[in-house]
């Protein structure tokens, strides 16, 4: 067992794992904080977006309103100050337009873009890590922008925008959950979940019939309100707080802090920031340290805008020749990348120009726009198949900024593929030069030896940061090359990759496999093979049964290791296979890559990004993210597998899981996560992710983290319904998909790891749920694993108490759950555990808190899970702060209609009955048989 100071000295060594650089940052944000202003905020509209004036100027009225409320909410502290609109090259070109330096869709902060389904207006902010790490990106939509209509519902657009601003730059959730808008509160009664809990209103129940609809009180269903029971606020409130719950709102101009944090809320923020407030969050950024309270009660700056547009990409390959690119095929392998680069990635429209560098630097192609296959030939001809000398790399990115200015004028916007394997002591030379530039510089690198310093050319020019190990085939640079694809946001001009893969083979043995051509991508499709020593032989055949032989390939004469299918058309939808033997005498290895386009612009494919990031808490781990998406919607239930490979080392295999627990936070966003926690010392290491969709595969017709649709509200008494939120059709909610097969690749560079892997606890319990039966309290979790979650814990720690806060601020003195006979079971698999509390009688009004700890072999301790609350009331009060007023209608009183109605009806009768019986009596009086 370890002691605490040994534990302690552990921890100490690992705060010095912070110091690392992030690799293939797709949507790496440029805003910087100058004298408490944002700068260089990036907001960008999608290509299939109209062209719409309109836009722009909600757009900037949005940010200006948002930069005089951000001022107010954080006390005089922080405004937007400088803000860049970056347009699609398909709206009308402009003189006032500047042209983009390292801008881009792909790096934007704010996306405005259509949603995939017709009703699909929420504004969200995609988030992958946990509590204070910063978000992906605002999504907007133009209708959110152009439809006055939606103020109604989500508020003034200028404080929604702070409210995403919260997500993306402080890493704070919501303070409403819309899966469970209501809990029981500590003192038995039915609260909405909220914060602050002063904000005051009343539970309601909308109840529609066709076109016509009424609004009643809510009626219990158990221990809370039935479903489809709403919190309407009251419209004039009291309570400032709070931005992250209901900006909505007039009053609210403040994030609740430390003393107005409702810690009872079953909400996000509670859940992922261990129940404390939005503000406490905030306050501890680097942004509230490097900023300081401005005088004055406005800005001291109007926010400034400027409009740039897209434009057809200019890109230059530098590539390293020097003498160690003999070695491992390296030059053979990069003349086969960059052949993949130039025929199936670079899209159709952009310029490229090939320069090599060893001592000094070449042009071997000037840059020329690819308008054909024949143009993307004489490219390839150009590219290098020997290597020799020293290395240089600023020689050979000054000569390709040169031939990138010879033709277009300018380096602002333009793209640098930088590949090489060695060190060079001199690169701090052009680094003004390269910060200057406006280009982007796109970094490879190749193998162990490539220069530590590489990554600060992409990091102050926001290009992609990749790495690829050294083996006897192509592909992992081919992945590497891959992942360069257009930074416009125009998928269907993106290439896809489908599938890559290597494998050592023995003598006469075979790699058969299939991919998948899914309906949504087929155009452009190539399959290329490569060997190490022997052509071996090969055949695919499509769903239909058609095959592909060898003399359907293409043989590059100068690259004899490399064959190239390319299928005409739109390739057949289905399952393609494809089988390769090793016909050579002895083992090599062979590989496959499938790449492939959108099928139609119409028709959004199916995405995959890969990512792997380092928290910002101790121990630091390494995180693995894939998200699977379809224009922005989460796709579910994939067959995610990430592979991590390290010169030197073992290549690691990891299935990725969108469970909600262990490194994923949210469960069923289509975003896939794992720790990574076999780390192999310091240095690069390479990331791919594939995905498999089979038929149990859904797309999701909305994302759960969305902006809240508020149902109404209370004025003077009165209850103001608004429009309902325009439902969904089953089939559009979840949408099945077709099978599909994607590959993406990443990298990360560590620092200070040591020379092993460190000792992890096991991950935080997030998902911890209690209820009460038959007088016994009944818990459920996921296991965590020894190291995060991977493997197994040794036992686990289990505390209760009547006080929330208390059992997390004191959770050792707490009092313990006896528990002796349950042994933790394999990372990932569902714990229960039922047991009587000691000490206390459950009976109505019974509250009880439990939180627990995973412990490791090795005494490592994971952080206190969630706190889960078991209650027992029958039934509850039914109790929200609120002023009593009479049910009313937002349309007809259906009540009141069915009353009258019956009242009528009720009233015919009588007077029917009445006249039958006087004209019956008044019959029999004339009819003497009648009267006997």
């Amino acid at each position: 067992m370890w002691g605490q100071g040994q534990i302690m000295g552990v921890l100490r060594s690992l705060i010095f794992l912070l110091s690392f650089q992030l690799l293939h940052m797709a949507k790496g944000s440029m805003v910087w904080l100058n004298e408490s202003g944002y700068e260089d905020l990036v907001v960008a509209v999608n290509p299939s977006v109209p062209e719409d004036a309109n836009i722009i100027l909600n757009t900037m009225t949005m940010i200006r309103d948002a930069s005089n409320y951000l001022f107010e909410a954080t006390k005089h502290r922080f405004f937007f100050k400088s803000v860049k609109i970056i347009l699609p090259k398909t709206w009308k070109k402009n003189s006032t337009y500047s042209r983009l330096k390292t801008e881009s869709y792909n790096k934007a902060d704010v996306i405005i873009a259509d949603p995939y389904l017709k009703y699909g207006d929420d504004p969200y902010t995609l988030q992958y890590g946990g509590c204070a790490m910063k978000g992906r990106y605002i999504h907007f939509t133009p209708n959110f922008l152009l439809n006055s209509s939606l103020v109604k519902v989500y508020g003034e657009r200028g404080r929604v925008f702070v409210h995403e601003w919260a997500h993306l730059r402080w890493g704070v959730f919501d303070e409403y959950n819309n899966n469970a808008p209501f809990y029981v509160s500590e003192n038995a009664r039915v609260e909405a979940t909220r914060c602050s809990a002063g904000v005051t209103g009343k539970p309601i129940f909308r109840n529609c019939i066709g076109n016509q609809c009424a609004t009643r009180e809510c009626q219990y269903d158990g221990q809370l309100y039935e479903a489809g029971c709403v919190f309407l606020p009251d419209l004039n409130q009291n309570s400032k707080n709070s931005i992250m719950y209901m900006q909505y709102l007039p009053s609210v101009v403040e994030f609740c802090d430390k003393n107005t944090h409702n810690h009872e809320a079953p909400n996000m923020q509670n859940k992922m920031c261990n129940y404390r407030s939005t503000w406490e969050i905030i306050m501890e950024s680097d942004d509230f340290r490097n900023s300081s309270v401005v005088n004055g009660l406005a800005p001291p700056f109007e926010t400034t805008f400027q409009l740039m547009q897209t434009q057809d990409r200019a890109v230059s390959l530098v590539l390293d020749v020097s003498g160690s690119m003999l070695s491992y095929n390296r030059i053979t392998n990069l003349r086969t990348a960059a052949e993949v680069f130039l025929i199936q990635i670079i899209e159709v429209g952009s310029r490229v120009g090939i320069v090599t560098f060893e001592s000094s630097a070449y042009e071997r192609s000037p840059l020329v726009q690819i308008t054909s296959v024949a143009t993307r030939q004489r490219l390839v001809q150009n590219l290098p198949t020997t290597a020799g000398g020293g290395t240089n790399i600023c020689s050979g990115i000054e000569k390709g900024l040169q031939i990138i200015t010879t033709a277009i004028g300018t380096t602002y916007g333009s793209e640098i593929v930088l590949l090489t394997d060695g060190e060079d002591s001199s690169m701090s030379v052009c680094r003004e030069r390269v910060r200057e530039s406006g280009a982007i510089i796109h970094t490879i690198a190749l193998g162990p030896a490539a220069a530590k310093e590489l990554e600060e050319f992409s990091n102050i020019t926001g290009g992609l940061q990749l790495y690829a190990v050294d083996v006897d085939v192509p592909s992992k640079l081919v992945e590497a090359f891959s992942e360069i694809t257009t930074g416009s946001g125009d998928i269907s001009e993106q290439s896809i990759q489908l599938e890559s893969k290597d494998q050592e083979v023995n003598s006469l043995g075979w790699i058969n496999n299939t991919v998948t051509i899914d309906k949504t991508v087929g155009n452009d499709t190539f399959f290329v093979f490569s060997w190490s020593k022997t052509q071996p032989f090969f055949l695919v055949r499509d769903p239909k049964g058609k095959e592909y032989g060898s003399s359907d390939f293409t043989v590059d004469s100068s690259n004899l290791k490399t064959a190239r299918l390319g299928i005409n058309g739109t390739a057949e939808v289905g399952d393609w296979h494809y089988y390769i033997q090793n016909v050579d005498t002895t083992l090599q290895t062979l590989s496959v890559t499938v790449t492939s386009r959108a099928a139609s612009s119409d028709v959004s494919p199916v995405i995959l990004q890969a990512y792997m990031e380092r928290t910002n808490t101790a121990p630091y781990p390494v995180v693995v993210y894939a998200e699977v998406s379809q224009n922005f919607l989460p796709v579910l239930g994939a067959t995610v597998i990430a592979t991590i490979e390290k010169d030197g080392a073992d290549a690691v295999s990891l299935p990725l899981f969108d469970s909600g627990t262990g490194a994923d936070m949210t469960k069923n966003d289509g975003i896939y996560s794992r720790y990574f926690t076999a780390l192999s010392g310091d240095g690069r290491y390479s990331l791919k992710v594939s995905a498999q969709g089979r038929n149990q595969t859904i797309r999701l017709g909305r994302r759960q983290n969305r902006a809240l649709y508020v149902p109404g509200y209370i004025e003077n008494g009165k209850i103001q319904m608004n429009a309902p939120r325009p439902e969904l059709a089953d089939e559009e909610i979840q949408a099945n998909l077709e099978s599909f097969s994607r590959t993406s690749t990443s990298s990360i560079k560590l620092d200070n790891t040591g020379s092993s892997s460190p000792g992890f606890p096991p991950c935080k319990i997030t998902d911890l749920d209690a209820y009460i039966e038959n007088g016994s309290i009944v818990l459920t979790w996921t296991a965590p694993g020894g190291d995060f979650d991977s493997g197994q814990a040794d036992h686990y720690i289990i505390k209760s108490g009547t006080d929330l806060l208390s059992l997390r601020d004191e959770f050792d003195s707490a009092t313990s759950v006896d528990f002796s006979h349950l042994i933790p079971q394999e990372a990932g698999s569902t714990e229960t555990l039922k047991f009587k509390p000691e000490n206390l009688t459950i009976e109505n009004g019974t509250v009880i808190y439990i939180a627990m700890r995973a412990v490791d072999d090795t005494n490592l301790i994971s952080d206190t899970s969630n706190i889960a609350k078991a209650t027992w009331f029958i039934p509850p009060k039914a109790s929200v702060p609120s002023d009593d007023e009479d049910n009313t209608s937002d349309g007809v009183n259906i009540t009141l209609i069915v009353a009258v109605v019956a009242g009528c009806v009720v009233l015919v009768c009588i007077i029917v009955s009445s006249t039958v019986c006087i004209l019956q009596n008044q019959k029999k009086r004339r009819d003497p048989a009648i009267r006997m």
